[in-house]
C-alpha cells in the first residue's frame, strides 16, 4: 500500500480553501476538517461545500465530531488527546475509522491499546502553528513507529523535501497544513508530496 497524504484544514476554512481542494483532491488521500472554533452547523456547511465540488465523502475525516462524520458518510473521526477514548467511539460508531493525535510514546501506546485505527504524531519539525513548542523530531518518531503496530502519520512542518526522511523513520504517510494552504502553488506542492510518497522504496 502506498504512503498516504492527509491534508488538515487550518481553522479558517473559506471559499478559497474549497477552490484549492477542487484543484488538488485527486492527489490527497484524506481531508481532515479541523475547525475547532466552528459550531456543528458551520462544519456541516463545509462538508456540504465539499459535496458540491464532488469531493468524495470517503476521504473526509472530521475532528472530534463522530456524529457529523456519520451523518455525512465520512470516512472517520480524528480524536484529540482530551477526546473520549477511541474504544468508546468505536463501540458507538463502528463504521468509522478512528484516529488519535498523540505527542509522546506513552500517549501513542495508550491510543493503540484503546483501539485507535491510526495515529497522528507530531509536531516533527518547527511549525508555524506551534511556534513556542519544541519539535519532537525524527528519533522519537522512529521509536514510536518501531514500537507500535498501528499506522503512524507524521505531522508538523513537513515539506515535500522532508517527506523522504519522515517515511524513512517509519511513518505511514504525512499530514500537512501550511505546506499546502500557504504554498504559492498548492497543486505543485501536493504533486511533490504525492510523488515522494508513491515512489518511496526505502528499506
Amino acid at each position: 500500500m502506498g504512503k498516504q497524504l492527509h491534508l488538515i484544514t487550518d481553522g479558517n476554512f473559506s471559499n478559497q480553501h474549497l477552490q484549492i481542494i477542487k484543484r488538488i483532491h485527486d492527489n490527497i488521500d484524506y481531508l481532515h476538517i479541523r475547525e475547532k472554533m466552528k459550531p456543528a452547523k458551520d462544519i456541516l456547511k463545509i462538508i456540504e461545500g465539499l459535496e458540491n465540488i464532488k469531493f468524495p465523502p470517503a476521504k473526509i475525516i472530521v475532528n472530534d465530531r463522530a456524529d457529523l462524520a456519520v451523518m455525512k458518510y465520512g470516512a472517520g473521526v480524528q480524536l484529540a488527546y482530551h477526546s473520549p477514548p477511541a474504544s468508546l467511539v468505536k463501540r458507538s460508531f463502528p463504521d468509522l475509522q478512528v484516529g488519535k493525535s498523540v505527542h509522546s510514546l506513552h500517549e501513542a501506546e495508550q491510543a493503540q491499546q484503546e483501539g485507535a485505527d491510526y495515529l497522528l504524531y507530531g509536531h516533527i519539525y518547527s511549525s508555524m502553528s506551534k511556534l513556542n513548542q519544541q519539535p519532537r523530531g525524527l528519533v522519537e518518531l522512529q521509536e514510536i513507529t518501531s514500537t507500535l503496530s498501528v499506522p503512524v502519520y507524521a505531522v508538523g512542518g513537513i515539506t515535500p523535501e522532508r517527506t523522504n526522511e519522515v517515511i524513512a523513520a517509519g511513518a505511514a504517510g504525512v499530514a500537512v497544513m501550511s505546506g499546502i494552504w500557504q504554498a504559492d502553488d498548492p497543486l505543485q506542492n501536493v504533486k511533490a508530496y504525492h510523488h515522494t510518497l508513491n515512489t518511496w522504496e526505502g528499506g
